[in-house]
């Protein structure tokens, strides 16, 4: 269950509330009444979805970098967190090639200095880190990934991602084995929907060459991804916390949530999909120029997540990529963008509730 009253006036440190999926979770924890201290450095796009959604009521927000130990530490020991979500990251794969130095500072040693802070967090009962699910040694063989799979990464944004992985599985059995919060990992899927203005990800660009009446450039077009909306992870992030708090002897250690399999498409299909759903069919064509290399075949498989923790992909691509375009086209329009969001939030909170069977 997403809408749950365990979150109630729960004290929650969230990572990265300036992000993407950050500024989407910052609002959904607030609709449940969650008591947010957030975490990030200054949104790195203009506009962001996180100025478009402010303000947050009650939420104590900082703008500090998490490779700073000390000021993480002063942070962590005022919110007194009993859940935390980390997110806060280098979240792009060609950025991390003209930066890895920074990538690897920010999703390795960003996640050792918030578990080492966590060591003085005697409250806390629950810690999710978000990978991604580039953190798998990829064979390109096209079967779907599952947790057991050995991790790996050629680039340094999956590399760094994949070192994450082993950083929470060091603290978890060197720090907290007896006691302390429960520690998992969260694999997610290519995640697309509503406020993210990202460089090199596929809907901003593809919003982008809309709005230039332009056809979108495809570095990839024939890659495939697990493609999802925003929502869908995110329920999984909060429903995997609730299950590392209440019940951490069955809460798996690390999970995916990707898309139904029958989902799974390649950049160019979803690219035309996307002209559909916005009712602007441009045409696309093959970005021109050297492109540093890039995974041609990407599955998640989502099983445990359904076993262990109940949670299931609800959204189809059609309708994933329908909500997208639904969101953007309230922005051009001049809708109030928090109103917006919230109601998707909602409409997905009224899909996973369970249905009444009225009595014969």
């Amino acid at each position: 269950m997403v809408v749950s009253g365990f979150w109630k006036g729960r004290r929650v440190l969230l990572t990265g509330h300036t992000g993407f999926k950050g500024a989407w979770l910052s609002l959904w924890l607030e609709r449940l009444g969650a008591a947010v201290t957030a975490v990030a450095l200054e949104p790195d796009t203009a506009p962001s979805l996180h100025a478009m959604l402010t303000p947050f009521a009650g939420q104590r927000q900082h703008l500090t970098d998490i490779r700073d130990l000390a000021a993480l530490e002063r942070i962590v020991a005022e919110a007194r967190p009993e859940i935390v979500f980390h997110l806060a990251a280098e979240a792009l794969v060609r950025r991390s090639y003209s930066d890895p130095v920074g990538t690897f500072g920010t999703n390795v040693m960003g996640t050792v200095n918030l578990l080492q802070a966590l060591r003085r967090a005697p409250e806390a009962k629950a810690v999710v880190i978000v990978t991604t699910d580039k953190v798998y040694e990829n064979d390109e063989s096209g079967r779907p990934f599952e947790e057991k799979d050995r991790l790996g990464g050629k680039d340094p944004y999956s590399a760094s991602k994949a070192c994450a992985e082993l950083v929470a599985a060091s603290f978890r059995a060197s720090f907290f084995a007896e006691g302390g919060p429960a520690i998992a990992t969260a694999r997610a899927g290519n995640v697309v929907g509503g406020g993210d203005f990202s460089a090199d990800r596929l809907v901003p660009d593809f919003v982008r060459a809309v709005e230039r009446g332009e056809p979108i450039r495809l570095r990839s077009p024939m890659a495939v991804r697990p493609w999802q909306h925003v929502v869908e992870p995110l329920a999984g992030y909060l429903m995997l916390a609730e299950a590392l708090a209440l019940r951490p002897s069955e809460a798996p250690e690390a999970v995916n949530f990707g898309p139904d399999p029958a989902q799974f498409a390649s950049v160019a299909t979803v690219a035309e999909a996307l002209g559909r759903a916005f009712e602007r069919p441009l045409p696309w064509l093959p970005a021109g120029g050297v492109h540093p290399p890039e995974a041609r075949q990407l599955r998640l498989s989502s099983r445990l997540a359904a076993e262990r923790l109940g949670w299931r992909p609800l959204l189809s691509l059609d309708e994933t990529l329908a909500w997208t375009a639904e969101w953007y086209r309230a922005q051009s329009s001049g809708a109030a963008m928090r109103q917006v969001t919230e109601a998707q939030i909602a409409a997905y909170e009224a899909l996973r509730r369970p249905r009444r069977v009225e009595a014969a």
